[in-house]
């Protein structure tokens, strides 16, 4: 079973993040291919990057970042649901990037981007070459949510058109094959 972590790259008090992070939680779990772990950055509430030394070099003096490199080496995969601030990466979810290296290397990312028109899309092209740097496979199939605002319903649900749940399907189909593709490099 493919252990995937859904990160929510979101950390604002109002945020589109947590009802998508939900439902693609959901849709994962609905699938006996992976076993879930939703990882919220608002609640992992990292500080502004603070060890002293470079993340690649793994001695971490920090409870929190510790903390937070036992996540993410615990998993085979990630998705990263994340808004497009400024046509750009929150910097929640670059600063969460920067805390580690090794911990990353040789998973595949599956991207879930939301916002107004562009759907996030900016955002995630911003984030490919970070991903590519920390030695993450950024998996083809993408799920861009255009106007999620629109998918919101009133109990805060997120609620996909047919298009972007069926891309859902798809990106995880990737997230899979890319995982399996990566593990004899993950268990060098």
């Amino acid at each position: 079973m493919i252990k995937l972590h859904i990160i929510i790259g979101s950390v604002r008090p109002v945020r589109a993040g947590l009802p998508v992070g939900r439902w693609i939680e959901s849709v994962a779990r609905d699938d006996a291919r992976f076993g879930v772990t939703l990882v919220d950055l608002a609640e992992v509430n990292l500080p502004f990057l603070d060890e002293p030394e470079m993340p690649h070099l793994g001695r971490y003096t920090h409870d929190h970042t510790k903390a937070w490199s036992s996540v993410i080496d615990a998993a085979d995969a990630f998705v990263f649901v994340m808004p497009e601030y400024n046509a750009g990466v929150s910097p929640a979810l670059k600063n969460a990037l920067d805390f580690l290296s090794v911990e990353w290397k040789h998973k595949a990312a599956g991207l879930v981007s939301y916002g107004g028109i562009s759907a996030g899309q900016r955002g995630a092209q911003v984030l490919k070459p970070t991903l590519l740097q920390l030695n993450l496979m950024p998996v083809p199939a993408a799920v861009p949510i255009p106007f999620v605002s629109e998918m919101i319903n009133g109990d805060g649900d997120f609620e996909p058109t047919g298009p972007v749940a069926r891309g859902a399907g798809r990106m995880l189909d990737s997230v899979a094959e890319w995982t399996e593709i990566l593990r004899p490099r993950r268990e060098t």
